[in-house]
């Protein structure tokens, strides 16, 4: 097979099994509360992701791949740029400044891990589980 063969072959990319992650929508403020109060016994995570921004469409590819769908966790997905008020009440509530891309752990009501950019996928999510 040819370098532009390899690079432009459909076939293989269409065999691959795209990984789903089960998000969850945050769509408004009244969520928060709902995550605050899950957080008690499950913890919960916010991935704020801008969908214009090219670093941050590599950090989430590379978090759903490496995502362990076995975690017992509750995982939102935040497009801040739809959704700009709930980014900033995110920031309010959970006292974090803004970044983006960026992944917020939430346990017992408050953030106890937060990251962005390529520091997401460094992050042992195991450890806060």
């Amino acid at each position: 097979m040819s370098f532009f063969s390899k690079i432009f072959d459909t076939k293989s990319s269409q065999n691959k099994e795209e990984k789903i992650l089960p998000w969850i929508p945050l769509t408004s403020t009244d969520e928060l509360d709902h995550i605050v109060e899950r957080s008690k016994t499950k913890t919960q995570l916010i991935f704020k992701h801008s969908t214009r921004c090219g670093i941050s469409r590599m950090v989430m590819n590379q978090f759903v791949a490496t995502y362990d769908l076995d975690l017992n966790t509750d995982l939102y997905y935040l497009d801040l740029l739809s959704y700009r008020e709930v980014s900033n009440e995110v920031g309010y509530k959970f006292q974090v400044l803004h970044e983006s891309p960026q992944l917020l752990v939430i346990k017992n009501g408050v953030v106890v891990a937060h990251a962005s950019h390529g520091a997401i996928n460094d992050m042992d999510l195991v450890k806060f589980i």
